[in-house]
């Protein structure tokens, strides 16, 4: 594997390989020393050209426990501001030796883009309403982990709701949830799907209530406002009372049921109850299990023969 820059060019066996790989680096980072000379030498680059509080500090945090060198590019304080083209970016920064770029662009297909001008790694952290696949593998195995599923998602039903139309995280995680072999749902109204779901394996319902008592999943998206160009939504109260999780609804649920977010979310919104009151929350399991994914996927484009085992002072 050279680059990731969508679960579109995984298998369910590549998933499976990196959610192994995972459990590993989960052991590492639980050791008392959380570091391996894995990557030593290496260096690994974050452009992040929106904005993002844990995408790009786990993916600081992974590089740094497999003992990379790492770089930040602050877009907000270069030559960006000058006029300086995306392709001028990477081959300048690409000339100080770099071996693997981790890119947030708000343009679909960036990153691919990127992997023209560069003979380093390109990581995908998020091409606008297209891909982000290291959050749909942090999601896969928050759902392994917690529901014992390591072998397949065969069986399980997941409904994803919200904001579908413009959620590059509702793209992979379909993706991603299906290669395993899960039944998928996605709910929202109208005016939040895409145009068109050719292709997409899943089903359509407007409605959230009914399918509550069947799921083992309930993935929940954020209402993304700063994207909408339109008034899409008669009024964010409007779609909390239809879409948004209340007490109400979270009785409904299974008792083994996981509620998830990717965050950040918007309280009183798409969840109005506090998810630290929902026994049934993997939110923060989410966000953990991100560091572990993402050393996983650094090490597996990098690491080729590198040491896991001995610690690093």
């Amino acid at each position: 594997m050279k680059h990731l820059l969508s679960i579109a060019d995984l298998t369910g066996a590549d998933i499976h390989g990196l959610l192994e790989l995972t459990d590993h680096m989960v052991e590492i980072s639980q050791r008392t020393i959380p570091k391996v000379p894995a990557l030593r030498g290496k260096n690994v680059v974050s452009l992040f050209f929106e904005d993002s509080t844990r995408t790009r500090t786990s993916f600081d945090a992974a590089a740094k426990r497999l003992s990379a060198d790492t770089m930040n590019f602050a877009v907000s304080s270069s030559s960006v501001n000058k006029g300086e083209s995306l392709r001028d970016t990477i081959e300048t920064i690409s000339a100080m030796g770099v071996d693997a770029f981790v890119i947030r662009h708000k343009s679909s297909g960036a990153p691919q883009m990127i992997t023209r001008w560069t003979t380093a790694c390109v990581v995908n952290a998020g091409d606008g309403w297209h891909q982000h696949p290291t959050q749909a593998l942090l999601d896969c195995y928050t759902i392994r982990t917690n529901l014992n599923r390591r072998d397949s998602f065969e069986g399980l039903r997941i409904a994803i709701v919200g904001d579908i139309k413009h959620s590059r995280v509702a793209r992979s995680d379909v993706q991603a949830f299906t290669a395993l072999g899960a039944h998928v749902t996605i709910v929202a109204p109208p005016t939040l799907l895409p145009p068109s779901l050719d292709g997409w394996p899943v089903e359509i319902s407007h409605e959230l209530d009914s399918i509550l008592p069947d799921l083992d999943v309930l993935y929940l998206l954020r209402v993304q406002r700063e994207r909408m160009d339109d008034a899409l939504l008669p009024s964010l109260r409007e779609y909390s009372s239809m879409y948004g999780l209340t007490a109400a609804r979270a009785a409904r649920l299974p008792a083994h049921a996981l509620v998830m977010h990717p965050g950040p979310m918007n309280r009183g919104v798409e969840i109005v109850v506090d998810p630290a009151d929902l026994a049934g929350s993997v939110i923060l399991d989410q966000v953990t299990n991100g560091v572990a994914v993402r050393m996983a996927v650094l090490f597996q484009l990098l690491g080729s023969g590198g040491d896991l085992k001995g610690d690093v002072s």
